[in-house]
């Protein structure tokens, strides 16, 4: 039976929009992630897709604890994340890294590649001056880089190559999971397939387990195992990427892949075309946020709320439907 060895239970996450008016308690707030439950497991990587302003990010951050749950648990090796001081939660960040999505803004720009990589071995006393200093080559090496450009400066180097970086200062702790947060989105498509290689390789290499955040349908059927669909804060199905791909069950799972682009000019595929724009975050549907674009809502997807259940197919699906 394989390994969890994240636990995601009820994760929250309401920020409040502050108010106009001076001294006045806001009422209302974003729901960015509301009420998220799923497991990722030892050595595989657990794909997150959706639209934009879905939760993606913010659940990211949840869970690396960059920002601090409104509700929920977050369990690493059994450990809830959610109520840890800052100290064991810093203790905590060297099993637990992150790539971001822009690999301009996440560097930066004062200091040389030589003293980001090194940073985090720094903040946590790991090795001595001389030793932190191979480790850097020793990281430069791994990402397909050399030694020489430890002395260069983040503008010097390709958006490909900056990421490298990032994943070079990732991998300095020899962290357990690595969030990477649409780390390839802002590049060329062959620099894409560069470093989604380069990611596959070093998850074989280090033995790593990744939570892979994209809207790349494509990119998350060649990297993932499994795959998690958000819809406005909430998972909607969960499955292997061959349940997903080949019988995908929700409505909006099947408006998603729908939208792929075709393969062969030849193949014939019909286009599902979503009624009306994604609901605020603000103010919510109620019952399954999205029975006021789902072709098949019935009377119960406006109350009641649907929860993620196994289907006959193995996946899971938050569907009245099934």
């Amino acid at each position: 039976m394989a390994e969890t060895i994240i636990k995601v239970e009820n994760l929250k996450k309401h920020f409040p929009i502050q108010s106009a008016l001076p001294f006045k308690k806001s009422t209302q707030s974003v729901k960015a992630v509301d009420g998220v439950n799923f497991e990722v497991f030892r050595g595989e990587t657990l794909g997150i897709v959706g639209e934009s302003g879905c939760g993606k990010s913010t659940m990211a951050r949840l869970i690396n604890q960059l920002i601090r749950p409104t509700e929920g648990k977050v369990l690493f090796n059994g450990q809830d994340l959610a109520v840890m001081g800052t100290k064991d939660i810093r203790a905590t960040r060297k099993s637990i890294q992150m790539v971001f999505q822009n690999p301009y803004a996440s560097l930066d720009p004062r200091k040389t590649i030589k003293q980001l990589i090194a940073e985090p071995l720094e903040i946590h006393n790991v090795g001595t001056k001389q030793s932190r200093l191979e480790r850097v080559y020793e990281l430069l090496d791994v990402v397909g880089l050399s030694s020489y450009h430890a002395d260069r400066y983040p503008h010097e180097f390709s958006g490909g190559q900056r990421q490298r970086i990032n994943i070079a200062r990732a991998l300095a702790l020899n962290p357990d999971v690595i969030i990477c947060d649409e780390p390839v989105s802002a590049l060329d498509v062959s620099v894409q397939a560069q470093v989604i290689n380069l990611l596959k390789d070093l998850q074989k290499q280090f033995k790593l387990t990744y939570i892979f955040i994209s809207h790349d349908l494509n990119v998350v059927r060649y990297m993932c195992d499994r795959i998690a669909v958000m819809y406005l804060g909430r998972i909607v199905e969960m499955g292997t990427y061959e349940e997903i791909y080949q019988n995908p069950l929700h409505p909006y799972t099947k408006a998603l892949l729908s939208a792929v682009p075709k393969e062969s000019p030849y193949e014939k595929k019909e286009r599902i075309l979503l009624k009306g724009d994604v609901p605020s975050p603000v103010n919510p549907p109620s019952g399954c946020h999205f029975h006021l674009r789902c072709p098949h809502a019935t009377e119960s997807c406006k109350t009641k709320v649907p929860h993620l259940k196994q289907h006959e197919s193995k996946q899971t699906v938050a569907c009245h439907l099934y």
